[in-house]
């Protein structure tokens, strides 16, 4: 269970902890470290061979702990209007939403949980607006448009991409 990857994935929850402190340098640091660690988990398990299911869960479960932790807090202060925490989370919705889908289709279990190309760039840019948020810069409205966006080309990669990545039972 401890394996650097996933300690490295772990480390995102006192980050987002963290984010409570009200200094934008700080956030801004904290910002960096959970990118640094997003990125360097998945190396070190490929690489060294400790790949695990429970990494392949932890690491996005992280991910979403930071965000809607930073998210929370941005939007308690007034940085973030709704809709802008709305279209943040966007991709966890199409998420749901495909989930609820599966349960229905009674797939849930065979389904054969992957990395989305749609949702390392969503991630990105997530991680890229909380940065420049921390920093107290100005986001453009186009760029909560294109979360929305984002969100539903995860969703439409996840049901085009279903049929191979649905085990046979």
């Amino acid at each position: 269970m401890f394996t650097p990857s996933n300690v490295l994935s772990l480390l995102r929850l006192p980050l987002a902890l963290l984010f409570f402190i009200d200094r934008e340098e700080i956030r801004a640091v904290i910002v960096v470290l959970a990118i640094l660690t997003d990125c360097i988990d998945g190396y070190v398990a490929r690489r060294y061979q400790h790949t695990t299911r429970l990494g392949a869960v932890l690491d996005p479960l992280m991910d979403k702990f930071f965000v809607f932790i930073a998210l929370g807090i941005l939007f308690s202060e007034k940085s973030l209007g709704g809709w802008e925490v709305f279209s943040m989370l966007s991709r966890d919705l199409a998420l749901f939403l495909f989930g609820l889908f599966l349960l229905l289709k009674q797939n849930l279990r065979g389904y054969n949980y992957h990395s989305l190309i749609t949702g390392k760039i969503f991630t990105g840019l997530q991680f890229t607006t909380l940065f420049l948020l921390s920093l107290h810069v100005a986001i453009p409205s186009w760029v909560y448009t294109s979360f929305l966006a984002l969100g539903c080309f995860v969703l439409a990669e996840l049901v085009l991409t279903m049929k191979t990545h649905v085990e046979n039972r």
